[in-house]
């Protein structure tokens, strides 16, 4: 049975190129970001399923693992490569953009791992900690 992962980022950067290559090693990819449809090699790929993902709300996190649900029985690992920086000088940076920060790099995703941990434990080899995965297929 394939592996099914879940990558948030996977628009760009390091989610974009990790979905592709597990994509190419046959596993399973959901690859979420918020505007992900027009990645043509994503979503052309037969091992991606590309979905909208909005990890900043808890309504928009709550329908994406709906979605998933609907049409898994399970997720056997989650890849959290949503993420970006504001940089500047502390003084410098409006606090609505740091608070923004950490709603995408921390916040959101906590509440995505409580939400979807269920998935994740119905299968027998579930991890949110990818890299601790036993048969990851991207281990050498």
């Amino acid at each position: 049975m394939k592996k099914i992962v879940v990558i948030t980022g996977a628009s760009s950067g390091i989610g974009r190129q990790t979905a592709l290559d597990l994509a190419n090693q046959g596993v399973q990819v959901i690859g979420a970001a918020r505007t992900i449809e027009n990645d043509q090699a994503l979503s052309n790929h037969q091992n991606i399923t590309t979905m909208n993902l909005d990890i900043t709300s808890h309504a928009s996190i709550a329908h994406f693992v709906t979605a998933i649900s609907d049409q898994y029985s399970h997720v056997d690992g989650l890849v959290n490569a949503a993420g970006y920086g504001a940089f500047g000088a502390l003084e410098e940076v409006p606090l609505a953009e740091a608070r923004n920060q950490l709603d995408v790099n921390l916040l959101g995703i906590v509440d995505l791992i409580q939400v979807i941990l269920p998935l994740i434990r119905k299968s027998a080899d579930g991890s949110s900690t990818f890299h601790r995965w036993p048969d990851n297929p991207t281990r050498r």
